[in-house]
């Protein structure tokens, strides 16, 4: 069931460090180019100055286009749709590490694909000891659970799925009956 939030509620999706930007630009029309092509990308950044620097990174290695000859004409933080909902998502990665560049496929289970990008920095960083700067995010898409590869995803696919607790403490029925001191020590562990 998803939460129900009144209208006047803006929904803030997460205190992300890493929020995904549409950004569009161009090279600049000359006189042998008075219409020039119009790109468009999608990066993940901190902030819409960070975005923009890394437009024209990736725009420099893909065409001829650089920021001294070229011009931004729009910048747009994207938002997920439905960030309340858990999704899997599916990530393909260009990464540097000590001895070469390698690709990449790794699913991670979020709310909202920030999230994801979140988890994919941290992890990276953890297991490959690999920096935000040589990380290239190639694609993304939010993959159905038929299509799920990755066993740390399908363990939560199962419709019948439990979690134990495995620390309970028992409370008191009412707040007349709660005291600082006990009698006996409690038995926590409920297995």
């Amino acid at each position: 069931p998803r939460a129900s939030f009144p209208a006047n509620t803006k929904m803030v999706q997460g205190s992300f460090k890493w929020h995904q930007y549409q950004v569009v630009g161009r090279h600049l029309p000359t006189d042998k180019m008075p219409n020039p092509t119009v790109y468009r990308m999608k990066v993940w950044a901190e902030d819409r100055v960070k975005a923009e620097s890394k437009f024209w990174y990736f725009l420099k290695k893909l065409r001829r286009v650089k920021k001294a000859n070229g011009q931004i004409l729009s910048v747009n933080e994207i938002f997920e749709k439905r960030p309340t909902t858990i999704k899997n998502f599916g990530v393909w990665v260009r990464y540097q590490s000590r001895t070469g560049y390698h690709n990449m496929y790794r699913e991670y289970r979020d709310t909202t694909l920030n999230g994801a990008i979140d988890q994919l920095y941290h992890e990276m960083g953890s297991r490959h000891r690999c920096r935000f700067s040589c990380i290239q995010i190639i694609k993304t898409a939010t993959v159905p659970a038929s299509a799920c590869k990755r066993a740390n995803t399908l363990q939560f696919l199962d419709s019948k799925i439990r979690f134990p607790l495995a620390f309970k403490l028992i409370r008191p029925a009412s707040r007349t009956l709660k005291t600082t001191f006990k009698a006996n020590r409690p038995t926590t562990a409920m297995f």
